[in-house]
């Protein structure tokens, strides 16, 4: 077999080593166009994790490069006048350039054939071969000479990097944030061998521009930064190698194999600086393809398993690095906040790291941002206990005269089972247990104003006295068997009416002669099949503004504590503050203030009506998920306009406008919509979508991210999903009706003993540390 491979950077080099290793007849040549001691940068990071994967690949190259690490178990954070010290990390650093020695050393050893300055013209030059591997950087000819193959998408980010050396010796890995009179700089910085560390600082454009840095050279950008980081560099100058200042390429690839070609490393995917993740997405790439490779002699069957079965870890790697760049983007977002909570939202910022494993690596630091969340909450009014507090989730919350036992929220979700729009038994059952199992705020699916406002024929109403009866039954169980408060959503579908129930067919249009005249902001129908909409004249917005308000008045009278205007998921008012759904020319359609007109005609009309101590919230989709469409930015402009409105909290979703939403999925995937809207607007947010549990609710509300936590699935599977969480976290003040009592005591005894073995189970699965002083000290 013969295999050529084009870049000899850690991706292209390391394969090589395992295909060579595994398989000595295998005629390997490398050809890299840079010089063998040529390299660019200053060091790479790699995790004890990493490490534990190369050693168990190829244990000679593990054994040169953890020879030649330094090692930390520290993450520093510098904000302001505060430093923080979060232990139990497990990473080191190596010069890239000793990397690259290094692998080029084992490779001689293999017998693998390299040539250095080699000038490859494409892929052609190499007909003969069994396998190509393009491993050939960032600005890949081999992609690039075949983009309609491979159609890669690049997504240049705003925030400006630049890559520096410093003879300052460090002993964690360390951020630096500074703030000047141009704007905020972020220091990313980590030793990687003794006497030198690397600096990669980041700046947003606007600060960028305002600082003149555009306009200086290598040198003088250095120097302009040591004035900026004087402090922290202590006398030490920065070092230059082709520093240049860029916009880091977030680069992925419809197809990453075409023949016998194969895309590797950056030339495939890139992951961002911040999460120090790019030579080790590489280095896993040259493992798994070498996997592939050894799962089959056949060469394009190796490919397609490549294709497939890397893709998913790497999109993982991925998005954790998408989620992180973002936060350093928006740092400003977080520059008002207290020391400990903006140290802990540097921490959480990629998801990788959430509230109870960093409690296992650094339980003082959790500690005491739990400890600062209470004080918050003791500042708001609460007498709750600072010194030894639970955690941020059983923190109550107030919204007006109306107090939250805790932050966990049962998410409105449609069970499409009333009858006529009157709520059944089901609903009783379903509520009221869900009530009973210790949320401390539960809402109701969305509940339509009027016959020809439903989604579907199950879903329930609010404009009959059958239905206000019925609702008024439910609300005073909830609140006679538990300590929840209960929320009515309402809302009118607007162009998505008169559809099938969800498991008929998701939005898909009832048969003519089952479905009712439906309303919009546009005559634009939700699928191409779908009715269309009439276009709300002045009448009908009278005649709807109408029925939300007597649906309001129906809701305070059946005892609702607080109440949810539905303004999100494409369904009516969605539709006018969307442009994907508003095409109107009059004074309701076209810029994002003549959107909003009708909504806020909605909500001050509801709010009017509406008992002046109760809350009200408000649902968004915070974006589209569409070109064109409703983003973040907007959002915070919609959010401010329901404040001034008086709006007390938004319900912050995303989507769902239009079939043509493209989401990105992921844990939490929503939140970072909350985050925006909070932090930008000051006003408080719910976030909801893909949280799953107690521990990502802690995160969230740790990091100041959001004001209260909605779970649906969660919810649905495990009615009592709150208690289990008191349980977990031994809150036992948490309430439970008399006839539960005993099962509460219970639970709360065994949760105690079963969370030390998980913890202790935890411990024991953490990768050994690769520190050669702290092995030969444990032997």
């Amino acid at each position: 077999m013969r295999i050529e491979v084009i870049g000899g950077g850690p991706a292209g080099l390391y394969f090589a080593i395992l295909m060579k290793k595994a398989r000595p007849d295998t005629r390997i040549t490398v050809h890299e166009r840079n010089k063998a001691d040529d390299t660019f940068g200053f060091g790479v990071v790699f995790s004890d994790q990493t490490l534990e994967t190369f050693e168990r690949y190829d244990a000679e190259s593990y054994r040169a490069i953890t020879e030649n690490f330094a090692y930390w178990d520290d993450i520093a954070i510098h904000y302001k006048d505060d430093v923080f010290r979060i232990g139990g990390n497990g990473f080191c650093g190596c010069s890239r350039r000793t990397l690259l020695l290094l692998l080029q050393e084992r490779a001689r050893q293999l017998g693998i054939e390299m040539h250095f300055e080699a000038d490859i013209k494409g892929i052609e030059q190499f007909a003969d071969a069994d396998l190509i591997v393009a491993a050939d950087g960032i600005n890949s000819a081999v992609r690039e000479a075949h983009r309609d193959h491979f159609q890669p998408s690049v997504d240049l980010r705003p925030n400006k990097f630049t890559w520096m050396g410093s003879t300052k010796p460090l002993d964690a890995f360390t951020f630096y944030f500074k703030e000047t009179e141009h704007g905020i700089f972020i220091a990313h910085t980590y030793q990687y061998e003794p006497g030198l560390s690397t600096w990669v600082l980041e700046t947003d454009p606007e600060t960028f521009d305002k600082a003149g840095l555009e306009h200086m050279s290598e040198q003088e950008s250095a120097t302009f930064l040591e004035g900026v980081f004087a402090e922290e560099l202590d006398g030490h100058k920065l070092k230059i190698n082709r520093s240049m200042w860029r916009n880091f390429p977030m680069i992925r690839n419809a197809r990453t194999t075409m023949d016998n070609v194969v895309l590797l490393g950056d030339a495939k995917s890139t992951a961002h600086f911040s999460i120090g993740s790019g030579t080790k997405l590489a280095m896993e790439d040259a493992i798994a393809l070498y996997e592939s490779v050894m799962r089959t002699t056949d060469v394009p069957a190796a490919l397609a398993d490549f294709e497939d079965t890397r893709r998913e870890e790497v999109e993982k790697t991925q998005h954790a690095a998408d989620v992180s760049l973002v936060w350093f983007e928006h740092v400003k977002r977080y520059w008002h906040m207290d020391p400990v909570t903006f140290a802990f939202g540097v921490m959480t910022r990629s998801k990788a790291i959430t509230y109870d494993n960093l409690d296992l690596r650094a339980p003082d630091f959790v500690a005491k941002a739990t400890r600062a969340f209470a004080e918050k909450v003791k500042a708001s009014g609460f007498d709750v206990d600072t010194q030894d507090p639970v955690v941020p989730a059983f923190q109550p919350y107030r919204l007006r005269d109306m107090t939250l036992a805790n932050r966990f929220v049962v998410s409105p979700m449609c069970m499409y089972s009333a009858v006529d729009g009157v709520p059944q038994d089901f609903h009783l059952v379903h509520y009221g247990s869900r009530a009973m199992g210790g949320a401390g705020l539960v809402f109701t699916e969305m509940t339509c104003v009027s016959p020809t406002a439903r989604i579907t024929p199950g879903c329930a109403g609010i404009w009959s006295d059958e239905q206000e009866a019925a609702w008024k039954r439910i609300v005073d169980f909830a609140h006679s068997q538990s300590e929840a408060k209960i929320c009515l959503q309402i809302g009118h579908a607007g162009r998505k009416g008169a559809s099938k129930l969800m498991w008929e067919g998701m939005d898909r249009p009832l048969p003519a002669e089952e479905a009712w005249p439906i309303l919009s902001a546009s005559p634009l129908p939700y699928y191409p099949e779908s009715q269309t909409p009439k276009a709300m004249d002045r009448a009908d917005m009278d005649a709807v503004k109408a029925d939300f308000v007597a649906a309001a008045q129906r809701g305070a009278r059946a005892g609702f504590d607080m109440l949810e205007l539905h303004c999100a998921h494409g369904y009516l008012l969605a539709s006018f503050l969307s442009p994907i759904t508003n095409t109107r020319t009059d004074d309701y359609g076209g810029s994002l203030e003549n959107r909003l007109r009708f909504p806020l005609e909605v909500f001050k009309a509801v709010r009017a009506a509406w008992p002046v101590d109760k809350p009200m919230s408000v649902r968004v989709s915070a974006t589209d998920w569409i070109e064109g469409g409703i983003t973040g930015d907007d959002s915070v402009v919609i959010a401010k306009a329901f404040a001034e409105a008086g709006v007390d909290l938004i319900d912050v979703s995303t989507g769902q406008t239009s079939p043509d939403s493209a989401p990105v999925y992921g844990r939490m995937f929503q939140t970072s919509y909350a985050d925006q809207i909070r932090n930008e607007s000051g006003i408080a947010t719910m976030a909801v979508g893909a949280i799953t549990s107690a521990d990502q609710a802690n995160t969230i509300l740790a990091a100041g991210r959001a004001d209260l936590i909605a779970l649906g699935r969660p919810h649905l599977a495990d009615p009592a999903f709150t208690l289990r969480a008191a349980g977990d976290y031994g809150f036992g003040d948490i309430f439970a009706p008399k006839q539960y009592q005993p099962g509460k005591f219970q639970l709360l005894r065994n949760a105690e003993r079963e969370r030390e073995e998980l913890k202790e189970l935890k411990l024991k699965a953490k990768p050994k540390t690769h520190n050669p002083a702290f092995r030969e000290a444990a032997e």
